[in-house]
């Protein structure tokens, strides 16, 4: 095991509450022991997207019999983290590991977690204890006699019960509760899988017949229930539970996918390009000369790859952002303007309305010999990059200098899965940021099933997918994928409150699949 202690001092162990299944939950100091420890104990499957807190070489050890490397990593010097669902002191299952670290004389820590008892009723909807006099919180496995808890004068929130949950209700039915008093059935609480069940008591039975539901849930009993209509906020964004597909460079920023998470979706990333050096890069060099010394006029980046070529080479010669003074920049969008602001650039010229090449070229001013002591434009860009702006400029009366930055090659085909899920309909969208994703996509995996939104980020990408036989549902008003997440957000939207107008049930696209595959009008 790679430790970072390298004094003789004993290691010690922390007990992090992990919180209730959203990895946003997770506390500040327990994100700042993940990224001290040396070994980690946890639930992969649950937790393991939190092991992005922690360092390269951290050590990983399954949860399934942690005692034994907990006492054995923590006399070592080591730090251990054990994660923890929800609060470690409240119905914790790894009670034995703390006696045991106790009765072995390892330093321990325990570090709270937001507990499911408040977290999975309020991202249901449900303010747990905002009006009641009571909020009573009970693990199922260890109540002998559910009469006692048919008195509590407000919430009742029970653990470990949905297995018997109905016998539960008659419980409570029989202790003197009314068979009309609601209740809420969560499953997979503050996560994109979460789903709620509304009943009463009485009807729990019928209710949670089919509802497909199995632990961890959480059962709320109470008035309380009856502000979900009210208050939901989770389960009604705009994307919730959509499972997008995100072709991708394997250099892309996670930006878009943080941004459709926040719309609720479940983002699945597939690399369908990959960005290699040109086969020859003497073209780059002479380019790179040219730039210090003053051959151009202006630099045109048409990509964040472009930027991130340009920037490479300068790191090559020992060049850093100064070797733009005197130049004009321009960035064909958003993202491209981004990245060069973070290597120290600022563009001059970023396209006023569409994002696109031919945006550039309508906010491009024509060469002007009175104004512009030189005539030449350095344009670094893909291998495979289509010619509009080299043939917008030149009659604009610039020269250009089309130099290929980078080489754009097809990526290896997904797993099988994805590529089943991707042609049977198991996506619910697909977001194509260029024409290369789609022209990618379909030859490392194949066509979207019909049922599967098509979203593009703008006319080129539209025409390209219609000629590969796909209906374009969706298309960003300006070309970033910022616009394009938004775009598919405001569409899910749409999408739900015209079933909730018809009396329909709330379905994803993916569960309304009929085996015919789309094409384009």
């Amino acid at each position: 095991m790679s430790s970072a202690n390298t004094s003789n001092q004993p290691g010690r162990v922390a007990f992090v509450g992990a919180g209730p299944g959203d990895e946003n939950l997770l506390t500040l100091r327990g994100a700042e022991l993940l990224a001290k420890a040396d070994l980690v104990v946890l639930d992969q499957q649950v937790y393991g997207r939190l092991l992005k807190h922690c360092r390269a070489d951290v050590e990983v050890v399954e949860a399934g019999d942690p005692g034994r490397a907990l006492k054995a990593a923590a006399e070592s010097g080591a730090l251990v983290v054990r994660l923890c669902p929800g609060d470690p002191a409240l119905f914790s299952p790894i009670a034995d590991e703390v006696a045991q670290c106790a009765a072995a004389g390892v330093e321990f820590e325990i570090v709270p977690g937001v507990p499911p008892a408040t977290a999975v009723p309020t991202y249901a909807g449900i303010p747990p204890a905002e009006t009641a006099a009571e909020l009573r919180v009970v693990d199922a496995t260890k109540v002998a006699d559910w009469k006692a808890h048919a008195d509590v004068a407000g919430t009742l929130v029970i653990y470990n019960g949905f297995d018997d949950a109905v016998a539960i209700g008659k419980a409570l039915i029989a202790g003197g509760m009314s068979d009309t008093t609601p209740v809420a059935v969560t499953c997979a609480g503050t996560t994109t899988d979460q789903q709620t069940v509304v009943s009463s008591l009485g009807r729990l039975q019928p209710d949670l017949k089919n509802c497909g539901f199995a632990e961890p849930a959480l059962i709320v009993v109470g008035d309380a229930v009856g502000q979900r209509d009210k208050l939901s906020w989770f389960e009604t964004k705009p994307l919730f539970g959509w499972r997008v597909l995100v072709p991708r460079t394997k250099d892309q920023s996670g930006r878009l996918v943080e941004q459709l998470r926040s719309y609720g979706a479940v983002p699945e990333e597939v690399p369908t390009i990959s960005v290699e050096p040109p086969r020859t890069p003497q073209q780059m060099d002479r380019a790179i000369k040219g730039l210090v010394t003053g051959r151009y006029e202006w630099v045109a980046f048409t990509s964040a790859n472009a930027v991130k070529a340009v920037r490479e080479k300068f790191e090559e010669y020992g060049l850093d952002a100064r070797a733009f003074a005197g130049l004009k920049v321009a960035a064909v969008g958003e993202a491209t303007a981004a990245a060069l602001i973070a290597f120290g650039v600022k563009p001059d010229l970023v396209p006023s309305g569409e994002q696109s090449s031919e945006g550039l070229l309508a906010d491009w001013p024509p060469y002007d010999s009175m104004l512009d002591p030189i005539n030449r434009v350095l344009l670094p860009r893909a291998d495979i990059a289509t010619e509009t702006l080299v043939a917008g400029l030149t009659e604009l009366g610039w020269e250009c200098d089309d130099v290929t930055a980078y080489r754009t090659v097809r990526a290896a085909p997904p797993p099988a899965p994805t590529r089943e899920a991707i042609k049977t309909g198991g996506f619910d969208a697909v977001l194509f940021t260029s024409s290369s994703t789609v022209r990618n996509l379909v030859g490392i995996a194949g066509k979207p099933h019909a049922v599967t939104v098509i979203a593009v980020i703008g006319p080129q990408t539209a025409k390209t997918a219609e000629e590969f036989g796909l209906r374009v549902d969706v298309m960003a008003p300006k070309a970033s994928a910022s616009a394009l997440a938004a775009a598919l957000a405001d569409f899910g939207a749409n999408h739900r409150r015209a079933a909730i107008e018809a009396g329909d049930p709330v379905r994803r696209p993916s569960q309304m699949r009929r085996g015919a595959r789309r094409r384009a009008k």
